[in-house]
C-alpha cells in the first residue's frame, strides 16, 4: 500500500480518573472517517504514547483498528529509544491489524547515524510490518540525516518517512537520495504545503483532529493540481495550526477538541498540564474563526 493524503495523528482521550476513554476514542475515529481522512495514526506524540503502558498502547491501536474496520488504514505508532521494545510494540501492532507502523527516531540516547540505521533495519527485518521513519529532532535530540534516510529507503519494508525536521533543504536532499516509491509525509502542519511542493505526498497531522476537512482540502487540492486552492486553504487554516502549538503538543489539541465538544474531558497525563488561560483564549479565538467542520 502507498500511503498518501491526510492522516490524523489521533489524540488518546482519557477519563477524569486517568483511564483511556474508549467511547470518546471510537467517536473520534467515526468522525474522522466521516470527514474523509485517508488514514489514522494512533499512539504517536499527539497520542501521548510516551505515557501509555505497553498494554494500553496495544489497547489503543486495537480499538482504532476495530472501529475503523478496514474503512481506512491504521498506522500504529510503535517507536522507542530501545530497539527491542520497538520490535515488540511493532509486532503487537501487526498482530492487532495495523497496516503499517510509525517509529520515532530513537530519542535521548542520541545514537550515531549507523545506530539509527541499525535500529530501523532490525525492526523491519524482525517484524515484517511496513515501516515509516519519523524524523523529529525537536523531540529526539537527534536528526536522521538525508543520507541515512536514503540508505534506509533501500531496506525491505521501510516504505516512507514522516518529516518534521523543519528544514526544506534537507527534505529536498532526502527525496533526491531515496529510492523511487519511497513516500515522504509532512509531520509539521504549517510546512505541509511547502513539503508537498518539493515532493511530499501528504501529511500525518495534529490539526486534522479538530479540522479534518480543512486539512484534507490542502492535500487534495494540491495533489489534484489546484495549487491556488491549496494555498487558500492553507491560509485559512494557518491561525488554527499556529494556535495548536502555543504549548506542547497535545495540550492545545486536546483543549480544542474539548471546546468543540468532541471529547468529554481534556485530561492529560503528567507531566503535561492544563493549557494556560491566555493561550486558551487565543486558541478559542482561532477556532471561532474557522468554519464549522
Amino acid at each position: 500500500m502507498r500511503f498518501k493524503g491526510t492522516y490524523t495523528a489521533l489524540v488518546t482521550p482519557f477519563r477524569s480518573d486517568g483511564a483511556i476513554d474508549a467511547d470518546a476514542l471510537a467517536s473520534l475515529v467515526e468522525w474522522q472517517i466521516e470527514c474523509g481522512v485517508d488514514g489514522l495514526v494512533p499512539c504517536g506524540s499527539t497520542g501521548e504514547a510516551a505515557t501509555l503502558s505497553h498494554a494500553e498502547h496495544v489497547q489503543v491501536v486495537k480499538h482504532v483498528v476495530d472501529v475503523a474496520a478496514g474503512r481506512v488504514p491504521v498506522i500504529a505508532g510503535s517507536g522507542s529509544n530501545y530497539t527491542r521494545e520497538a520490535v515488540e510494540l511493532t509486532r503487537e501492532a501487526r498482530r492487532v491489524g495495523a497496516e503499517a507502523a510509525l517509529l520515532i527516531s530513537p530519542y535521548y540516547n542520541k545514537p550515531m547515524q549507523d545506530g539509527i540505521y541499525q535500529h530501523y533495519h532490525t525492526v523491519a527485518k524482525e517484524t515484517g510490518l511496513p515501516l515509516l521513519l519519523y524524523n523529529i529532532p525537536g523531540r529526539t535530540a537527534s536528526r536522521i540525516e538525508p543520507a541515512t534516510i536514503g540508505r534506509l529507503s533501500r531496506v525491505p519494508g521501510v516504505i516512507g518517512l514522516k518529516e518534521c525536521g523543519g528544514d526544506l533543504v534537507a527534505a529536498s536532499q532526502t527525496l533526491a537520495l531515496c529510492e523511487p516509491g519511497f513516500v515522504m509525509l509532512s509531520g509539521d502542519d504549517p510546512l505541509t504545503l511547502p513539503l508537498l511542493a518539493i515532493g511530499a505526498e501528504g501529511v500525518i497531522s495534529t490539526t486534522a483532529n479538530v479540522a479534518p476537512r480543512e486539512m484534507i482540502e490542502i492535500t487534495r487540492a494540491f495533489m489534484s493540481g489546484d495549487a491556488a486552492r491549496a494555498r487558500a486553504a492553507h491560509a485559512r487554516l494557518l491561525p488554527v495550526m499556529s494556535a495548536l502549538f502555543l504549548e506542547s503538543n497535545p495540550i492545545p489539541v486536546k483543549t480544542a477538541l474539548f471546546i468543540q465538544g468532541r471529547i468529554p474531558d481534556p485530561m492529560l497525563r503528567l507531566p503535561l498540564t492544563t493549557m494556560q488561560k491566555s493561550n486558551r483564549d487565543r486558541l478559542e479565538a482561532a477556532l471561532a474563526e474557522l468554519s464549522p467542520a
